[in-house]
């Protein structure tokens, strides 16, 4: 059993949502307290972040972190889910006519500052109901288009090809999409597909990164059950304080720990130099690099004010 807080990085097997992720990973580890920063389709694989014990009441602030993904987008046809566990809506086309330059402009004209709609089968709530639950109700709804940014939206072209082409003339194409938390990458791929005038759907959605979390640190549901049963599960777990390493950090002396433990505000120093923006979520850690908590910058003040305490009191 784990005797430490923390997150781990698990590699998202496809077929599966990540509530059930959540309620393995409280199987193996023998843990109440567990929850992922950021849903991913049950269709999808990749980096989910799991944090545990107290580290839970961290979600807040690694939940806005920017994805990475590696996808495959078919060109020829639409389904209803926007990928391949939907039912066609269109029907099937050839692509042979999709020319490159064609593909690089769809591509650019992603890029940047977007609006999508989000799609009927998904987790999102309009009206305390999740669409999903609509949609298999045969019933759709009107959905406000939120704002994201597609910071990259680039093909992978291996042997200079940029398409596959499949048995039936649909053809595949292989993109690498860097985004802000909360985007659609299958409203992503059926947008491209009308920027070339034909369907198109995802059949394949991998997640490598998920803010500092990479894919090369994950292990999959097996592995972290192998090192339960050893009592090994605990050398894997990622510390509260490196979990949240994109945040700045300020050094707390003993008493400034007593007095954060008792939710107090931390003065910050006259004149002290800091480039931070009001409500910058800040690391408090103690003298030996422990987290004790995260506080918010208040500019005005010039105090930092603990949010979430993670330290037990003495």
């Amino acid at each position: 059993m784990l005797s430490m807080d923390g997150a781990l990085i698990i590699d998202k097997p496809a077929g599966i949502t990540s509530h059930d992720v959540v309620a393995r990973v409280r199987k193996i580890i023998g843990e109440r307290r567990v929850g992922h920063t950021g849903t991913l389709d049950p269709f999808a694989t990749g980096v989910l972040a799991i944090l545990v014990g107290r580290a839970t009441r961290l979600a807040q602030f690694l939940s806005g972190a920017d994805k990475e993904y590696e996808a495959i987008i078919r060109l020829g046809y639409a389904t209803d889910t926007g990928d391949a566990t939907g039912r066609l809506t269109t029907e099937i086309r050839r692509c042979t006519e999709v020319h490159r330059d064609a593909i690089e402009a769809a591509l650019a004209s992603l890029r940047g500052e977007i609006e999508q709609t989000p799609p009927m089968y998904s987790a999102k709530k309009v009206g305390g109901k999740k669409l999903y639950e609509l949609a298999r109700r045969g019933e759709e709804i009107e959905r406000k288009p939120i704002r994201v940014t597609i910071g990259k939206f680039e093909s992978i072209s291996h042997d200079d090809e940029l398409l596959q082409e499949n048995d039936d003339g649909t053809c595949d194409l292989r993109v690498c999409v860097v985004c802000s938390a909360g985007t659609y990458v299958r409203v992503l791929a059926e947008d491209f597909g009308k920027r070339l005038g034909i369907g198109a759907h995802l059949v394949e959605l991998r997640r490598t990164r998920a803010g500092n979390f990479e894919i090369a640190d994950a292990i999959t549901l097996g592995r972290l059950s192998e090192l339960a049963k050893s009592d090994s599960a605990s050398q894997i777990l990622i510390s509260p304080d490196a979990a949240l390493s994109h945040l700045p950090t300020v050094q707390l002396t003993a008493d400034d720990v007593r007095r954060t433990l008792h939710g107090m505000d931390l003065q910050i120093e006259a004149g002290a130099t800091l480039n931070w923006p009001d409500g910058q979520p800040v690391r408090m850690g103690d003298t030996a690099g422990e987290l004790t908590a995260v506080g918010i910058y208040d500019q005005n003040r010039g105090v930092i004010h603990p949010r979430v305490v993670i330290k037990d009191k003495d």
